[in-house]
């Protein structure tokens, strides 16, 4: 049980995720910002691509997700060689999640100190939500990371099951820029949508971040960092 709210700790102290379920697909939004200016922000990843309809966020050691993604992308062809179709999200999810907790059941091993939002769509959008303890919900919109509190409190009050994709942008950028220390930049957000209408994932460019950004009021420096 110790074990499990460490893990849960690494997590809360991991950079934060968003997931947004909207009328046409599902939205990741990641801050990927580094804490030192020598570390190259593009080697960094935050947004995974598992199959062509699944794609995945995390929070937490970074080692460790690399593990769980790396074993979504083999369940994801395992069962497209076998079965000749696509995974569906919902198995997907729950294969990692009995893999996850089989990490917490077993002495000589340690849970997974990491949460992962997956994200796809099969005949409508699915957006989940896994602990380190295996566990496992179905959102329409969460967070994970050091900034879900208050990134829940203000889906709580603004997440409409009517957005379009623009006002999910609109809302997890805001949500961001509410979190985030700093200025948000191309450099230090990532954004990918899964759409319903072709069934597949895609990564913002750089330059569509940027556009975007330039529609969020800025925050105003503070003091100290004038």
């Amino acid at each position: 049980m110790f074990q499990v709210e460490y893990a849960r700790e690494a997590v809360k102290r991991g950079t934060t995720s968003l997931g947004i379920k909207y009328n046409d697909g599902v939205l990741l939004c990641v801050d990927k910002r580094v804490t030192s200016k020598l570390v190259e922000s593009r080697s960094i990843e935050k947004i995974f691509q598992i199959d062509d309809h699944i794609a995945a966020v995390t929070s937490g050691l970074v080692a460790d997700a690399r593990v769980l993604v790396d074993r979504a992308r083999v369940e994801a062809q395992y069962h497209r060689v076998l079965y000749n179709e696509s995974i569906g999200v919902d198995t997907l999810v729950k294969k990692i999640c009995d893999f996850k907790q089989l990490y917490t059941q077993h002495g000589g091993v340690r849970p997974f100190g990491i949460a992962l939002l997956i994200a796809g769509v099969n005949e409508i959008p699915k957006l989940f939500e896994t602990d380190p303890s295996g566990a496992l919900i179905e959102y329409k919109a969460t967070a994970i990371g050091s900034g879900r509190n208050t990134a829940m409190e203000i889906f709580e009050k603004e997440y409409s099951e009517e957005l379009d994709k623009k006002g999910a942008i609109k809302l997890a950028l805001k949500i961001m820029n509410e979190i985030t220390e700093g200025v948000m930049s191309e450099e230090t957000i990532e954004i990918a949508v899964v759409e319903l209408e072709n069934g597949e994932y895609t990564k913002f460019a750089p330059k569509d971040v940027k556009a975007h950004l330039a529609k969020i009021p800025k925050k105003e420096k503070s003091e100290e960092e004038e």
